[in-house]
């Protein structure tokens, strides 16, 4: 049997996860890792996992962080590092903010193939982590069609919307 392509499913907490976790069937055959900065997700992951009479999925979190947190970015960057170079996913895929920026940039030089989807919060704009993830995914997505698309210069695609 070929292997199973690994999936590193990374998100913030919040809608961010949400938007993550609908997308979830998408790579129900595939074998996942989950990564967000709310240890509470894990028993929920557990559940859902049970009800659809699956194996329990592999969970990690990271210290949460943003822009103006400068010491918690540098711990959820090597958090991120460590689960890396310990999981090896040939894709990641995130719904944002920060560790899914770092989970693609970093994953992308160890030769992941990186999806990001901008999320449905940020309509009048991309979000900053997902202005800066664009240049380092292979698959940039918008869920808003104005977003889209942009004459010169690389642009996300519109798919359509998650939520």
């Amino acid at each position: 049997m070929p292997k199973k392509p690994k999936i590193l499913a990374i998100s913030s907490a919040g809608g961010h996860w949400v938007q993550l976790q609908r997308l979830r069937v998408a790579w129900d055959d595939c074998d996942a890792v989950y990564v967000t900065t709310k240890e509470g997700y894990r028993e929920d992951l557990i559940a859902d996992a049970a009800r659809r009479g699956q194996s329990e999925p592999r969970f990690y979190r990271v210290v949460d962080a943003n822009r103006w947190q400068k010491f918690r970015l540098l711990r959820q960057l090597l958090g991120i590092v460590l689960i890396l170079l310990r999981e090896r996913p040939d894709v990641i895929i995130s719904t944002g903010a920060a560790a899914g920026f770092f989970a693609l940039k970093l994953g992308k030089m160890m030769g992941a193939r990186t999806i990001w989807i901008d999320s449905i919060a940020n309509a009048g704009t991309l979000s900053l982590s997902g202005q800066k993830a664009g240049g380092c995914a292979d698959l940039w997505l918008t869920q808003w069609e104005h977003l889209a698309g942009g004459a010169g210069k690389r642009a996300p695609e519109f798919k359509g919307s998650v939520v």
